[in-house]
């Protein structure tokens, strides 16, 4: 069968007696072209199922109008917000989004950075792997001048622009809540230190322990890989403390909520026993029993920033520098899982 010729710009323009330029101005919306002309091309253009050619388009600028999106899990409300936010924004400017998923892994971030690279992203927003080591796999987009902007999880020490939160203080601040509900005795369940998020969170932690003179226990800190089984091994691993401890900052919610029931089954009561918070105020902590303390920060917004910055340097409307930190705001939600004054 054969196929259906594409329509082109020409068959337009000769079914409205208008030059081809005309109708290649009216389809990209341009004002030299008035208002009625163009709506006029633009309907015809619909009804006789013309479809533009984007990628002759892009050979001609260079430009894909595309850009692309690592994250490092997707279980995470925290992550579908982040992403929320990149496309409210991009969808905006008229830019497409490919996404890809590392799954914390650092050869699937390598392979992923470099798959994007070959579809020729205009840009890359990027989130680290729990056991990326570097940012080598990223130089090739440095060196073409494609821009790079890394979220929540980032190298801070790299000189690429960031979008962050104070996770020293939102740290200290839950650690330091959990001092002032009477715990004395804290534990902390994070994961990998060589990532700036859980190495400034851990860092939060030392210095409310410290302000509050309460002495450091290496065996409080426990390092895992935040997953089910490993938050149910925290669990078992403190009810063989003695004595046992009275508080726990856990630092990501649905762990958070593992470790809590797996205590409740154990027969220890939260938070007379073990005051809890957790960390990113997923959906999970409000159906909890007693619902869990955590700290808030918003993912859409981290989103929007990193997107609005990228988009920017795109269009040309404001230049990127390696040394650009967007901070974004947190705060403490307290919950009935370490409230113990009442």
């Amino acid at each position: 069968m054969k196929m259906a010729k594409d329509v082109t710009i020409y068959d337009i323009a000769q079914k409205l007696k208008v030059s081809p330029a005309t109708v290649s101005r009216a389809l990209n919306d341009n004002p030299l072209v008035s208002k009625f002309t163009r709506k006029k091309v633009q309907n015809a253009a619909v009804k006789m199922g013309f479809r533009m050619n984007t990628f002759a388009s892009n050979l001609r600028t260079q430009k894909t109008r595309t850009i692309g999106v690592i994250m490092h899990e997707l279980r995470s409300n925290f992550m579908t917000s982040v992403l929320s936010g990149i496309e409210k924004v991009t969808n905006k400017a008229g830019y497409d989004l490919i996404i890809a998923h590392s799954a914390e892994s650092y050869q699937k971030e390598v392979s992923n950075v470099h798959n994007l690279y070959q579809r020729r992203v205009d840009g890359l927003i990027a989130s680290l792997a729990f056991d990326t080591p570097d940012l080598d796999h990223y130089l090739p987009y440095r060196k073409k001048e494609i821009p790079v902007i890394f979220y929540d999880r980032v190298d801070e020490q790299a000189d690429f622009p960031k979008v962050i939160i104070n996770n020293f203080q939102a740290g200290f601040e839950a650690t330091k809540h959990l001092i002032d509900e009477g715990c004395t005795r804290i534990v902390l369940v994070t994961a990998s230190l060589q990532r700036n998020v859980y190495a400034q969170r851990h860092n939060g932690y030392l210095t409310a322990l410290s302000q509050a003179q309460i002495p450091y226990k290496k065996n409080y800190v426990m390092v895992k890989d935040l997953y089910e089984q490993s938050a149910i091994d925290a669990a078992n691993a403190v009810l063989k403390m003695k004595p046992l401890p009275d508080g726990a900052f856990i630092t990501h919610d649905f762990s958070a909520a593992v470790f809590m029931q797996a205590l409740k089954r154990e027969g220890i009561r939260i938070p007379e026993d073990i005051a809890i918070v957790g960390f990113n105020n997923d959906a999970i902590c409000t159906l909890m029993e007693p619902q869990l303390s955590t700290i808030n920060y918003s993912g859409h917004k981290i989103g929007e920033a990193a997107a609005n910055h990228l988009v920017n340097h795109l269009e040309g409307i404001a230049s990127l520098s390696g040394t650009d930190t967007v901070i974004i705001k947190s705060e403490l939600v307290v919950r009935g899982s370490s409230l113990r004054k009442k």
